[in-house]
């Protein structure tokens, strides 16, 4: 029934718990659950299929634990999602044309720009800031970007909406989070659909790894909606500089 053995099994879905759990935070959950995979014994395209499956359950669930607390109005991110659904599918099935070494190479060093800016940055609260970029030019630029970068390779998308939202969008860290998990559930949902017809995911090993995100998710955004900022931002400068010092590694 399923790909793998059951002792690989049950080591993937705890990746898959706390995967859902620090991506509901603070985004990062490939960090986890890619290497996982990849030490299952699972081809790298595989992986990468199998993570939109996976990654997909806990978004979901974090997304909708957020809606439920307030932070996020689903309704009016319709938009922004179908876009960020659409720029994924894009990405994922552009990957071959475009020069992803040079990304690998590029992509550490943006991490660790991320991590200064949030660790350094001051006044960084639940509270909303001034905005820079109207809805419409950010849901226009931003949110499509990012997305098509997720389709293409995905390490550090979380992170990459949650700077745009604080930095361009003006939002407090827990409103912030709050979108970014809708519109990250979004891009999985088109890169896995651009990846069931270029790869070949495995699919019951992906939704198991699925049902634990979504244990892990909620736990996750429970605790971020009770204690804000003074959790979600040292664990963001934490995993971003993991997930940079993960790829540095990769590249040596």
């Amino acid at each position: 029934m399923f790909e793998v053995s059951t002792e690989i099994l049950l080591f993937l879905m705890v990746a898959g718990f706390f995967a859902g759990f620090v991506d509901s935070i603070a985004g990062g959950g490939g960090l986890i659950a890619v290497p996982a995979m990849l030490l299952s014994g699972m081809p790298p395209l595989t992986v990468l299929a199998t993570n939109k499956i996976q990654g997909l359950f806990g978004a979901a669930t974090a997304a909708f634990s957020y809606a439920r607390g307030g932070h996020v109005d689903l309704r009016k991110q319709i938009g922004p999602a179908a876009i960020s659904f659409a720029a994924s599918i894009v990405g994922a099935l552009i990957i071959s044309q475009l020069p992803t070494d040079l990304i690998r190479v590029v992509l550490p060093l943006l991490l660790v720009g991320v991590a200064i800016f949030f660790a350094l940055q001051r006044g960084l609260s639940d509270t909303d800031r001034v905005r820079r970029m109207s809805p419409l030019i950010f849901n226009a630029s931003m949110v499509p970007l990012i997305a098509a970068y997720d389709g293409v390779l995905g390490p550090g998308t979380g992170s990459f909406f949650m700077l745009a939202f604080v930095s361009l969008a003006g939002y407090g860290i827990l409103k912030a989070t709050a979108n970014t998990k809708l519109l990250n559930c979004a891009s999985n949902a088109g890169a896995l659909l651009a990846f069931a017809i270029v790869a070949t995911p495995w699919w019951m090993t992906g939704l198991a790894m699925g049902v634990a995100q979504i244990f892990g998710a909620r736990l996750g955004a429970s605790l971020a909606q009770k204690i804000g900022a003074r959790l979600i931002k040292p664990l963001l400068v934490c995993t971003t500089l993991a997930m940079a010092a993960k790829l540095l590694w990769d590249l040596i």
